[in-house]
């Protein structure tokens, strides 16, 4: 099979997996009366990006191929998503939080590491093959994204926005990924002969690129955007769906199909990640980040002023830049670091870049935006159903304020010396 075919099959299940629960996993929370949590959930995602993705690049990068990595962690992933909807399943009415909070955890700790990893057995193969990362890659990503889109769309039309079966999708194509993983072109690893430092046994020396002055700031605003990155995926569903509570916006059909209006923002990443190419080698990479960081502001700004009536034109607005946000940072930032080291710590030093941006930043921004919202939005039940209700316009502009003093510090700060500019 055509190599650019084959990793795009990985690309796709491996988004097709966090597509199915990501954007909706909030709706479900506040289902089963825990909205007030649903930070905590998302946090999650964080809190095991600052470990998991790192050990897990080193034991890729050390002695166990990254393409069979891949394989291990979506097994052990989707199988804990299954048992996680099969509990919910199970016991619908006395779910012991603290079970559904294991589950989720443990199999988020094990899919984490995976995003760091496709991308190392992706560059790896297409560098063997002799094609060009930054004109060959985004093609192959976007299928990535149409995955995702694919997956939230099966969740919506199924009606399992806000049920469980939501993680049980997830589960069956990260086995299914599982077993494909063992086709993909293989990775070696770098265990070698000879005598090896501590460092260099254990992948450590992918921490030494903070003694270079441009990699540690790289990695700073790498952690500073993080904040914004899993804000609307936690939070989106959730506000969208409030106007429900509304009787003008109840029968809206951004109301009625959240996930179906939200997944507008990953067709919007679908396109933008085609113009990366372009954008990196015109603007270069400095320029690039600060369009996302800029698109972030208009991301949260354009929720706090709309609504799903005469309003709605505003939230279109905002999936279409998310994915300037989104795509601009995360695959240009993956090609910053892929270019700036050295290959034999290339998997830590990926892992190393989910852990500033999935791990610390993300926990800081999910458990903050928690905060934010806990503090103007309140749970109330309507009908059959629950939904999280207030003043959500200041929680998006207090994230929109955010964004902006982080853009401009950027902008004033990080001067890299760029090679594709």
């Amino acid at each position: 099979m055509n190599l650019k075919v084959r990793l795009t099959a990985m690309n796709f299940l491996e988004f097709a997996v966090w597509g199915a629960y990501l954007t909706s996993m909030g709706r479900y929370l506040g289902e089963i009366g825990l909205g007030a949590n649903i930070g905590f959930f998302y946090s999650i995602q964080g809190i095991v990006s600052l470990f998991m993705p790192a050990i897990i690049g080193i034991v890729a990068d050390r002695w166990v191929q990254a393409q069979k990595m891949l394989g291990y962690c979506h097994l052990m992933a989707g199988g804990l998503m299954v048992a996680l909807a099969w509990y919910c399943m199970t016991n619908a009415q006395a779910i012991d939080t603290s079970i559904v909070f294991s589950l989720y955890s443990l199999s988020v700790a094990f899919y984490m590491p995976t995003l760091a990893l496709s991308n190392s057995v992706a560059f790896n193969a297409l560098q063997k093959a002799g094609m060009d990362m930054v004109k060959d890659f985004p093609p192959i990503r976007v299928f990535g994204t149409v995955g995702f889109i694919i997956a939230m769309w099966f969740v919506d039309i199924m009606d399992f926005e806000a049920s469980q079966m939501q993680f049980m999708t997830s589960g069956v194509l990260g086995i299914i990924l599982f077993l494909y993983s063992f086709t993909l072109p293989k990775c070696e690893v770098s265990s070698g002969k000879g005598k090896n430092s501590f460092a260099e046994a254990f992948g450590l020396k992918a921490f030494s690129l903070f003694k270079q002055k441009k990699m540690a700031l790289f990695f700073l605003f790498s952690m500073m955007l993080g904040v914004s990155l899993q804000i609307t995926n936690g939070f989106a569903n959730p506000f969208i769906a409030s106007f429900a509570s509304m009787p003008e916006y109840a029968d809206t059909f951004g109301v009625r199909h959240t996930n179906i209006l939200l997944s507008l923002s990953q067709i919007s990443e679908a396109c933008c990640i085609l113009l990366i190419p372009f954008f990196m080698k015109r603007f270069g990479i400095k320029n690039v980040m600060l369009i996302a960081m800029m698109a972030w502001v208009l991301r949260f700004g354009l929720f706090a002023l709309g609504n799903p009536g005469d309003g709605v034109w505003m939230f279109v607005l905002s999936m279409l830049v998310y994915g300037v946000a989104f795509d601009f940072f995360n695959i240009s930032g993956a090609f910053f670091v892929d270019m700036n080291t050295d290959t034999n710590i290339r998997s830590s030093a990926q892992g190393l870049f989910m852990l500033v941006t999935n791990g610390i930043g993300a926990t800081i921004g999910t458990l903050a935006a928690q905060w934010v919202v806990n503090q103007y939005t309140t749970t109330e039940s309507f009908g059959d159903n629950s939904f999280i209700v207030g003043d959500w316009s200041t929680c998006w502009f207090v994230f929109a304020a955010y964004s902006l003093f982080v853009a401009i510090s950027f902008a004033l700060v990080f001067k890299p010396v760029d090679p594709n500019k």
